[in-house]
């Protein structure tokens, strides 16, 4: 009778890194006359790519609040932030030495209270609100582009 073969256990891959956490600010206004409700893209300092407000979670602060602060930061806006995430996205984080940390985009609805044209990045960024559909098309992240798409 022939022998049986066991087969080696399998080796778990290497782990791959943790995604690092961010948080971004999805500020949204009641569309003009009466249409649907618009969203507001920041353009990013470095590429000028169309993005959310977003950055670092905050010591002492909770995500939704760090969302609210990079959204005044970034783009002018005063408002509160729903304190559980819309969803996620997936991002590249390119550090100034060129290296891409991956990381995951917690995204928090901002509804828009005031607009302020004196604001920390006002000269670094341009910011233009547009229907979610719009936006939607506008974003290079797979990930952001279908949660627009499902406002």
């Amino acid at each position: 009778m022939p022998s049986r073969q066991i087969a080696p256990p399998p080796v778990d891959p290497p782990c791959a890194p943790q995604p690092l956490v961010q948080v971004a600010a999805l500020c949204t206004r009641a569309g003009q006359g009466g249409g649907p409700s618009e969203v507001l893209l920041v353009t990013s300092r470095g590429t000028g790519r169309w993005i959310l407000p977003k950055g670092w979670p905050m010591t002492g602060r909770t995500l939704a609040e760090a969302a609210a602060i990079e959204a005044w930061e970034e783009a002018g806006v005063r408002g509160r932030a729903e304190a559980e995430p819309l969803g996620s996205y997936r991002a590249k984080k390119v550090t100034e030495d060129g290296s891409a940390l991956p990381c995951r985009v917690q995204v928090f609805r901002v509804r828009v209270e005031d607009l302020a044209d004196d604001f920390p990045e006002a000269g670094q960024r341009h910011r233009r609100w547009m229907p979610a559909g719009v936006a939607a098309g506008l974003v290079c992240e797979p990930d952001l582009c279908e949660l627009l798409r499902r406002l």
